[in-house]
């Protein structure tokens, strides 16, 4: 089952941050708390933003 838990909850702060911006990268407008509203194809383009931007950074802290 999935769950929408943060592992480290002193990091929710800096995830909600970081899901702000790469939702604004795609052009998709979040509000703060629920976003239900959203299409499939934009909570998408928001997740791919998100893990595109982490492979990017993994990818070059192995510089």
């Amino acid at each position: 089952m999935a769950s929408n838990k943060t592992l480290v909850p002193e990091a929710k702060e800096a995830m909600e941050k970081f899901k702000m911006q790469a939702a604004s990268e795609v052009g998709v407008n979040l509000s703060q708390g629920y976003n239900g509203d959203l299409t499939s194809k934009q909570a998408g383009s928001v997740g791919g933003q998100m893990v595109k931007k982490m492979i990017e950074s993994y990818e070059n802290s192995m510089k």
